[in-house]
């Protein structure tokens, strides 16, 4: 199934409601019209938009732009940003609108579905938009997932890219890394280690399942690096301890420091031997 027959609501029902009983369609300068500040979308095809303002300049503005009026004057731009874009790039003066005062949220929402479906925004864009959305307007991810036809786990993966790196983030941006290559490298640990297996990545055209392999490859190595094996003490006191442990339980015990901490092991061989340790160390019994 299709993104666009996945989402939930649609663009077309969500305009629909708000528009409901407002169907005309008017002429409104292009210089009232100012960026919907709720827009996802920050990144535009050069080429598309090329060809999108050579459509508008053969065949005009086929589609009308939706905005709301603004107190101060003018309109903000609800959906129809690279429409608007390229209208002003062929040099029109005016833009067919429908007019209608929108809510925030429904703003955010009508242009993040409007992008969506059109497969505009590239996974940065929509983790972005998805965060906003739950952290201005207080949806949960359950919530955003009914409304835009996308499962609750979807929503969450698609943020958590959020927390990689910068270099990273640039370079999913760019479309040098899928959200499959890169989800892969929120395993690793640390910032270093997640832009220089993105760099791995990119250079062997590895793809999604190869990416997940060299992560926990990484992951699996640094985690056996950062676990030094135990070395038996070999401080003279420490010695000392361990023989004077050994009298006192009548067993083998060996200490084991790392780096200021450590671990005593105490050996015992068959049930009643465990039991008799247990009654030396803790006298008074298991509670």
């Amino acid at each position: 199934m299709s993104e666009k027959r996945r989402l939930g609501r649609g663009l077309g029902a969500l305009i629909g409601e708000a528009l409901t009983g407002v169907a005309e369609i008017t002429e409104i300068p292009l210089n009232e019209i100012k960026a919907n500040p709720f827009q996802p979308r920050v990144n535009f095809d050069p080429a598309k938009m090329e060809e999108l303002v050579a459509s508008i300049k053969e065949h005009g503005v086929v589609q009308a732009v939706v905005v709301s009026p603004v107190k101060e004057g003018g309109y903000y731009l609800v959906a129809g940003e690279r429409r608007c874009r390229a209208a002003r790039m062929a040099g029109l003066t005016e833009i067919p609108a429908l007019i209608r005062e929108f809510k925030e949220k429904e703003m955010l929402e009508i242009a993040l579905i409007e992008n969506l479906q059109r497969e505009d925004l590239n996974p940065i864009e929509e983790a972005a938009a998805y965060r906003r959305l739950m952290e201005e307007f207080n949806f949960t991810q359950e919530e955003l997932g009914r409304r835009l036809g996308k499962s609750r786990s979807a929503i969450a993966n698609t943020v958590r890219l959020l927390s990689l790196p910068q270099k990273v983030q640039e370079a999913i941006i760019r479309g040098e890394l899928s959200a499959g290559q890169a989800r892969p490298l929120l395993a690793l640990p640390d910032a270093a280690m997640q832009e220089e297996l993105a760099r791995q990545i990119i250079d062997g055209k590895m793809t999604a399942r190869e990416a997940e392999s060299l992560a926990g490859n990484a992951a699996a190595g640094k985690n056996k690096r950062r676990v030094p094996a135990k070395t038996e003490a070999a401080d003279p006191l420490l010695k000392e301890l361990q023989g004077i442990l050994q009298r006192r339980l009548g067993t083998k015990v060996k200490i084991y420091r790392r780096r200021g901490s450590g671990t005593i092991e105490i050996f015992f061989y068959g049930e009643e031997d465990l039991e008799r340790l247990i009654a030396l160390i803790m006298p008074e019994g298991i509670g």
